[in-house]
């Protein structure tokens, strides 16, 4: 049986690991307060990891620049029906009502309804309000969405 087929590892093997998500030229590294918690989390994690110097070395880096290069935005101060960094928006589209919150490229987790900033999605919806119709040119096609609330506080898990 070929090795690709076998769940064998030795301990010299180091875990591939994907690089982090780019932010575009120019683009600040807005993150939530709990987006930055988690990149120093991640940070002393792999601080108390063994392996591969370099591997290790070069991930350091990567999670220090970004914590260095870190902008919080906090929830506006006043209730807000307008989509802002770190928003939860609820929408209604021809595929049923979904959830999302806005949130740091590296906090970005789509499968759990939190996209990035800089995603097509979010960028249809920031400076938007309820009751707006925003398009969003998707793979299955074009889509138009209703914002049906906006809340600072939900979460969409």
């Amino acid at each position: 049986m070929s090795k690709a087929f076998t769940s064998e590892e030795t301990a010299d093997e180091q875990p591939i690991v994907a690089p982090r998500a780019p932010l575009p030229d120019g683009v600040p590294n807005y993150v939530s307060a709990r987006g930055l918690a988690l990149l120093r989390d991640e940070l002393a994690a792999l601080r108390a990891q063994n392996g591969e110097p370099s591997v290790i070395a070069q991930r350091r880096a990567e999670l220090e620049e970004r914590i260095a290069t870190a902008v919080v935005v906090s929830a506006p101060a006043e209730p807000s029906d307008v989509v802002h960094f770190g928003a939860c928006v609820s929408v209604l589209g021809e595929n049923g009502a979904r959830r999302y919150r806005i949130v740091g490229v590296d906090e970005a987790d789509p499968a759990h309804g939190r996209i990035a900033f800089v995603s097509p999605l979010a960028r249809a919806l920031l400076g938007r309000s309820v009751g707006d119709m925003v398009g969003l040119r998707a793979p299955r096609g074009d889509e138009s969405l209703e914002i049906t609330a906006v809340d600072y506080d939900a979460d969409p898990d």
